[in-house]
């Protein structure tokens, strides 16, 4: 009898043992530390706000939980960083520049459907715009999208193919364009004429940034807002930034990798990771690294009145934000599915203009 029990009791220990062991290899939470373990997977000009930020959550996560979180962070072209994670990168969370990007995701059966309604206002804490940066005195007189397709004009602007701030850049350029009452065949002809002149066509915002700004080519950079005020913050007395007529808000998505989330067993801390995006302190670290808050109250605090269309340097007091400009949204194109079909996918627009 009692060595029957001893047996019974040896085979309840190994059974938990190995329970245990299967758990373990899925997990990315340390339980003996208490320590929880993230990847954020973003897109380029997002390295400054995510530093910023993800000091402020692990505090957060510790005060509020009271367990340690590390979070991994990946940047590039967020088309490319989509591909990415659809193919096997591990991300916990996205953090891309568009809606579009993050479709890839879920369309690989990573992401449930309807990630755009987990979040607030469409899962877009944060937005920003496109503006064009110049170098001081802006030399060339580039002042609207018209001036782009001009002889004497090089344009610095990433790949829409790989990068989702280039698919604003594009799309913000046919709105001109078009509410120039240009038919569809001339808008396509100023967009080729707009593209002849692109120097430089690299992969991610940030990196047409460096062509930009560190290594001199071209005469304007189309820019996400924050990078542009970035620069402007960086090479203080360098470079202006110029505010066409119209322009388009770009409406960067987050989302819980929702497949990557439950493997690891950080589903909480990936939707947490994201909410507080929106808190009070998130919404003061985005408007800092010059992206447009969501929260009114902490907008209003950043909106200045510029004299023209020209900025030259990051207003005092911390206000930032030009409200002189007509924003159109990507509801104007009839979505992302339609907008990439139409100008993004293969042999369509795009392709059309650029190999031509």
């Amino acid at each position: 009898m009692k060595n029957k029990l001893i047996s019974l009791v040896l085979a309840i220990t190994l059974a938990a043992s190995l329970s245990g062991c299967g758990s373990q290899s899925t997990e990315k939470v340390n339980a003996a530390e208490s320590t929880i373990e993230l990847t954020n997977v973003s897109y380029d000009p997002t390295r400054e706000l995510y530093a910023a930020y993800n000091e402020a959550f692990k505090k957060h996560y510790k005060d509020e939980f009271g367990k340690d979180i590390e979070i991994t962070q990946s940047h590039g072209g967020s088309g490319k960083q989509a591909l990415e994670v659809a193919n096997g990168l591990e991300a916990d969370v996205v953090t891309l520049a568009l809606e579009g990007d993050v479709q890839v995701v879920a369309d690989a059966g990573l992401i449930d459907n309807g990630f755009t309604s987990e979040f607030d206002l469409d899962s877009s804490p944060y937005t920003s715009t496109i503006v064009f940066l110049v170098r001081k005195g802006n030399p060339k007189k580039i002042y609207d999208w018209s001036d782009l397709v001009r002889d004497d004009v090089g344009v610095i602007t990433p790949n829409p193919k790989t990068s989702g701030g280039a698919m604003w850049n594009y799309l913000a350029a046919w709105y001109y364009f078009e509410e120039q009452g240009q038919s569809e065949a001339e808008i396509l002809e100023s967009i080729r004429k707009l593209y002849g002149n692109v120097v430089v066509l690299d992969s991610g915002a940030r990196g047409a940034t460096t062509s930009f700004v560190e290594n001199k080519q071209g005469d304007v950079l189309l820019a996400w807002e924050n990078e542009a005020f970035l620069s402007l913050k960086e090479y203080p007395g360098e470079y202006e930034i110029v505010v066409p007529s119209v322009s388009i808000l770009c409406q960067p998505t987050v989302a819980v990798v929702d497949e990557v989330a439950k493997k690891h067993g950080t589903e909480d801390a990936a939707k947490e990771y994201l909410n507080y995006l929106y808190s009070d302190e998130a919404q003061e670290i985005e408007a800092q690294n010059f992206y447009r808050p969501s929260s009114k109250d902490v907008y209003s605090k950043y909106v200045f009145s510029a004299e023209g269309n020209t900025i030259t340097e990051v207003p005092a007091d911390g206000k930032w934000i030009n409200d002189n400009i007509t924003l159109t949204n990507i509801e104007h194109f009839g979505g992302w599915a339609k907008a990439r079909a139409d100008h993004f996918a293969d042999g369509a627009n795009f392709d059309q203009i650029y190999e031509q």
